[in-house]
Order: C-alpha cells, then sequence, then structure tokens
C-alpha cells in the first residue's frame, strides 16, 4: 500500500529527526550583557548524608500552627512501604485516630492522615514502620496571635535540605495527582485554592488561599515563571530561603549569564504578609525570563543544574528547559499496563495565565542541542541552604550522590537528538509496546494538542469582536514572530503550530518507525515490514476519520473538522498562525471552498509576505535560534 502521506523524504525522516519548536510564551526582564558571573555566596556542602535514592521519611503538620478544635493534617513521605506505615499521634488525652487517609503512588511516596479537631497542649506524632520508629515531630495545638510584620518578604526559617525537597515533590505530585491532559486552568492560584489537591491550603492560617480573604495569593505566571511561582510558595509556606538571579539571554555562542541574586530577604515596604508575598512574585516575573533556564550547565550560580536522565532524578518538580525558553514542570508519571503505554506528565503556563497539563513525547517537549543558545535539557531547582544563617547557594561538585540532593550531571551536554528521546522512552516504557497500542497514543496526543488549538484560535476571535478594525502589529524579523509580546504574543499561534506540525509528522510516519523496529513495537506478530505499515496504515486512517474537532467560523456557525482532514492541509497550518486572518484560514480552509466562505478577515498583504518568508522555517520543521 503506497503511503499518501509521503509528499517528500523529509517528511518520512521526521520521526526520527524532530527538529526544532518554539513555546508560544516570552521571557521578560531587561537584555544585560555584561552581568558579573560571581555575585552569589556559594556553600562548602559537607558529604556524608544518605543518597536521594535512599528513602526520605519526614512528618510535616497541616496547618502549621493547628488551633484548639481545628482539624488537622499529617503528611508524610517516604517508599513505597509507606501505605504499611502508622502515623501515631499523641496527645493531652493519649491517642488521637486518623479518620480519612490519602496516598500517593510513586516517587517519593507520601500519603496524608486527616485528624480531628483536638485539645489545646503538646502533641508527638510517630511514623512507625514493621514496628520501628522512623521518624517524629513534635507540635502544639493553641491560640497564637499574629506575628508581627517584618522587612523582609519572608523569614527564613531553614535551609533546603532532602526531606525539604522530598516534601516539595510531594506537593507538586499532590497539587496535580490525578490530572491528565485534559487538565487546564485559568490560573496557577485557581488550582491551589483547591483545598483538596492543596496540602498547603492556608498552611499559614492567614486566609492566604481563600479567594474570598481581602489579602489572598494571586499567581498568573507565564511558562518561565511558572517554576518559580511554584518554588516561591512552597518556600514562603514552610520558611525555606528562596532567590533567583538576573539573567541576560545569551546568543548563539555564548549561554545566558548569571547576574544579581534577589532573595526573600528582600526588603519590603509591605505589613501585610501575603501582600508582601503578592509584590514579589509580580518582581520574580519581571526578572525571569526564557533565558533564565538555559544557563550553562557548569554555572555554579544558575538557579537550575541538570540531572541524569534517571527514573529517581526526574521526580515531580524537575523542570524540563526547551532550546528556544519554554519550561515545563514534571507533576506525575502513569505506569505503562500491559495495554497502554506510560506517560511522564507535565505542566507548563501560557501568556495569558493559563495553566495545563502535557505529556511528553515529541509533540510537547523538543530536545536539540545543535545551533541553540544556552544549555536545554531536564533540571532541578539549586538547593539554597544556611550558613551562619546566610542563605548560600551548593555548588555543582557538592550536589554528589552522598549530598542528600539529586546529584549533578553532564549526561544531556550536547547529548544526540535520538539518543535523548530513547533513554525517555525507555524510562516511560520500559517494555515493549504494542505497535497498535502505541499508534492510537500517538494520535490521541495529536487530537488534544489540535483540540487546545480551538481555544487559543477562539480567543483571538474574542478579542476581534471587541476590537473591531484592529490590526494586531507583527515582528518582521523570523525570531520575533516566534517570541513577542503584546498582542501578537497572546492571540499568534507560531509556536504551537510548529509543535502540531511536528506531532503530525510523528504520528503519520509511525507505521514506517514501527516496521523498521520490530523489537521496540511488538510488531513482528503482524508478518513482513510491508504488512505492519500496511496495518498500521489502516488503523492510523480509520482512527483519523472518527476523531474531529469542531470551530465557530466567521458568521459563528460550526465546522467540523476530522483528524484526517487536518492532517492533509498540514501545509496551511504553515501559515495559519496569524491571528489577523479568520479562523477558516487559520483552520487550512481551501480558497474558494464553503467553508472559507464566511471568512471575512485577512491578513495585511505585507504580513502575507513575510509570512511567505518564514515559511521555510516551517517547511523544513525547524526554528530560528532565540
Amino acid at each position: 500500500m503506497i503511503n499518501p502521506f509521503n509528499r517528500q523524504p523529509l517528511m518520512l525522516m521526521s520521526f526520527m529527526l524532530l527538529l526544532t519548536f518554539l513555546t508560544s510564551c516570552k521571557g521578560r526582564g531587561g537584555d544585560k550583557n555584561d552581568i558579573a558571573a560571581n555575585s552569589t555566596p556559594k556553600s562548602e556542602l559537607i558529604a556524608g548524608e544518605s543518597s536521594v535514592k535512599e528513602p526520605a521519611y519526614t512528618l510535616l503538620v497541616l496547618p502549621r500552627n493547628p488551633l484548639p478544635g481545628e482539624s488537622f493534617r499529617i503528611l508524610s513521605t517516604g517508599y513505597s512501604n509507606l501505605k504499611k506505615a502508622k502515623i501515631i499521634v499523641e496527645g493531652p488525652n493519649g491517642e488521637v485516630n486518623s479518620c480519612n487517609t490519602i496516598y500517593g503512588s510513586e516517587l517519593p511516596y507520601w500519603r496524608i492522615d486527616s485528624f480531628p479537631s483536638s485539645v489545646a497542649g503538646d502533641y508527638k506524632v510517630y511514623l512507625e514502620l514493621n514496628r520501628k520508629t522512623v521518624c517524629t515531630n513534635l507540635f502544639s495545638i493553641q491560640n497564637r496571635g499574629l506575628s508581627a510584620g517584618n522587612q523582609k518578604t519572608w523569614i527564613t526559617r531553614k535551609g533546603w535540605d532532602k526531606n525539604a525537597e522530598a516534601q516539595f515533590s510531594a506537593w507538586i505530585n499532590a497539587l496535580f495527582y490525578d490530572c491528565d491532559e485534559r487538565s487546564s486552568w485559568g490560573s496557577l492560584h485557581e488550582v491551589t485554592q483547591n483545598v483538596r489537591r492543596n496540602f498547603l491550603y492556608n498552611y499559614l492560617s492567614l486566609g492566604e488561599d481563600d479567594p474570598e480573604s481581602n489579602s489572598h495569593i494571586i499567581m498568573k505566571p507565564d511558562c518561565a515563571d511558572n517554576p518559580f511561582f511554584l518554588r516561591a510558595y512552597f518556600a514562603w509556606k514552610l520558611g525555606l530561603p528562596f532567590g533567583y538571579h538576573i539573567c541576560d539571554r545569551g546568543y548563539l555562542g555564548r549561554n545566558p549569564q548569571t547576574g544579581e541574586w534577589i532573595t526573600n530577604e528582600t526588603a519590603t515596604t509591605r505589613s501585610n504578609t501575603v501582600d508582601a508575598f503578592n509584590a514579589f512574585l509580580r518582581r520574580v516575573m519581571d526578572g525571569v525570563h526564557s533565558g533564565t533556564a538555559r544557563t550553562s550547565f557548569e554555572n555554579d550560580n544558575s538557579d537550575y543544574y541538570p540531572v541524569a536522565l534517571e527514573r529517581n532524578s526526574l521526580l515531580p518538580g524537575t523542570v524540563y528547559a526547551d532550546p528556544y525558553g519554554h519550561t515545563l514542570v514534571i507533576i506525575r508519571w502513569v505506569g505503562q499496563e500491559r495495554n497502554s503505554p506510560g506517560l511522564l506528565l507535565a505542566v507548563d503556563a501560557q501568556p495569558d495565565g493559563t495553566v495545563a497539563v502535557k505529556r511528553f513525547w515529541k509533540g510537547n517537549f523538543l530536545f536539540n542541542t545543535v545551533d541553540v543558545v544556552g544549555e536545554p535539557g531536564f533540571k532541578v531547582f539549586r538547593p539554597i541552604i544556611l550558613n551562619n544563617g546566610r542563605p548560600i547557594l551548593v555548588r555543582n561538585s557538592e550536589l554528589t550522590d552522598t549530598s542528600g540532593f539529586v546529584s549533578y550531571s553532564l549526561q544531556q551536554r550536547k547529548m544526540d537528538m535520538e539518543c535523548f528521546y530513547s533513554i525517555m522512552e525507555r524510562l516511560i516504557n520500559p517494555s515493549p509496546l504494542d505497535a497498535e497500542a502505541a499508534l492510537n497514543d500517538l494520535i490521541k496526543a495529536l487530537h488534544e494538542q489540535l483540540t487546545v488549538r480551538v481555544t487559543s484560535v477562539a480567543n483571538a476571535e474574542v478579542f476581534f469582536r471587541t476590537h473591531k478594525g484592529t490590526i494586531i502589529p507583527m515582528p518582521s524579523k523570523p525570531s520575533a514572530i516566534f517570541q513577542s509580546g503584546g498582542e501578537w504574543e497572546n492571540y499568534s499561534t507560531p509556536n504551537r503550530d510548529l509543535r502540531l506540525l511536528i506531532a503530525m509528522d510523528a504520528v503519520i510516519t509511525f507505521p514506517d518507525v514501527a516496521a523498521n523496529a520490530p523489537e521496540q513495537y511488538n510488531s513482528k506478530s503482524l508478518g513482513s515490514d510491508e504488512k505492519v505499515k500496511d496495518e498500521l496504515q489502516n488503523i492510523l486512517e480509520k482512527k483519523a476519520r472518527e476523531l474531529t474537532i469542531t470551530y465557530n467560523r466567521s458568521d459563528g456557525s460550526a465546522q467540523t473538522l476530522t483528524l484526517w482532514e487536518i492532517i492533509k492541509r498540514r501545509e496551511a497550518f504553515e501559515m495559519a498562525y496569524n491571528p489577523n486572518d479568520g479562523p477558516e484560514i487559520r483552520w487550512g480552509a481551501p480558497e474558494d471552498s464553503e467553508e472559507r466562505s464566511t471568512c471575512r478577515r485577512r491578513a495585511p498583504q505585507t504580513q502575507i509576505q513575510t509570512m511567505k518568508n518564514v515559511k521555510g522555517w516551517f517547511s523544513k520543521r525547524l526554528h530560528p535560534p532565540t
């Protein structure tokens, strides 16, 4: 059977040689080309603590200061045997029994035990395994007055250690525990305001997460800010140190450089604790940008450091920095099953503040180390510890297997693209995949991307309905089209459409890929290579004709397209990202077609010419360096 999608050899290679895409996010903050590289205090971390691969058994009382008559919870972290553990709470009236328990089922394993309201007094909680106490914690239940304001954004009570890192990872996992690719929110604070998900909800007893409170947390990050907002929120709640560097953006041949270090020790004029934190987040938003995550792997002052591509290293809270500025945060792993592939899920944010869950695959994550600015890959936050009460950064050389933190690794430096994807595929799916199940999973992922795009295009139509006659300015430089600001950033989709084209390539070339890798995809049973390709091609066409998306045309009428129709229109998607075009054009409707007859808006001719000049990047699935 002839594959109808083979319009050129490049397409057949695309699944194996996926090249570049960029995010729809931008960075903020001014470029600074001559920033000093050694402005941050560094630590003399003493080795000898347990390896991060060992369980970090911890206990955390929620909220921090339970009041008499108030229910409370206990977070514990550890290994898979945590389900068999006993959480024992002893108080003035004897033992207090848990009334409910929920569990996390991946590294670091966690559980949350809920306890009824209790009387004032001193309490002790035990984590007991096999009749042996492995962890204890002391706390009090009593009335407390409001703490006085201070001149710092928040006071550092302790430094980061393996226990704090385990709790941070558990918090990220719990926050998005049962989410999948259909999950999205209008803002990050919409997630943290969910008491069921957020075990740090109102942890400080200030009403800080209550939307009805006069002062509550507001978080609407873009992709670069999102990891920092999550880290800052957790650090603020637990009194941990937090900081970020002012960075320049770098350029081809020079990585982004780090400069001034700004921490929670920064002075504030806000007397209200929550208001001070919100003001600090706005400062983080102005300081962090797309180059922040791509500083050199060897930079001891970087906010992130690179880790190995190992299951024990890629825990919830790990950040993925793509080559062109997009960042995502790992939230959970879904184990491979006999009839379904495994999943690695992450969360990202968009310029409008939207937060959404994305799976790891070539349509969402890009790895490329050739002709890119900075060093991309999986990284984690560099720990900040205390030295005589002074916050200092842990150096790369100190982040060893015995440090208690995830080990520093240069494994990803200059790594070949296909090697990277192969390693990640083995982590996500340790056993060979069923070829048909793998294909269906790719088709599902593509359909999900298209569903999200429906909303993006519709958002532009909402804008134009309230701004009639407006023409959104379009940058003239190729790189600026992918990374710009203002309304162009808010409503254009060049980055999303480039990822979408890459995703289409991954789907349509899969029959060839599976036929050429029978051991990886269990396709031997289907017969010869040609038979495998024919069978998978038939499955692809059938499934692609079944799945649909629906968008609204310019006159408000609904237009339904099958996945099959969209795939055949993929060349049109190389020039479908301009919001000044009507939705019919942005969905690839052919000229003179009935579908396009309702279109009432067209981009200016000068913009169309610029798009033709940029089209080569899309055709080659490449992205100009940014």
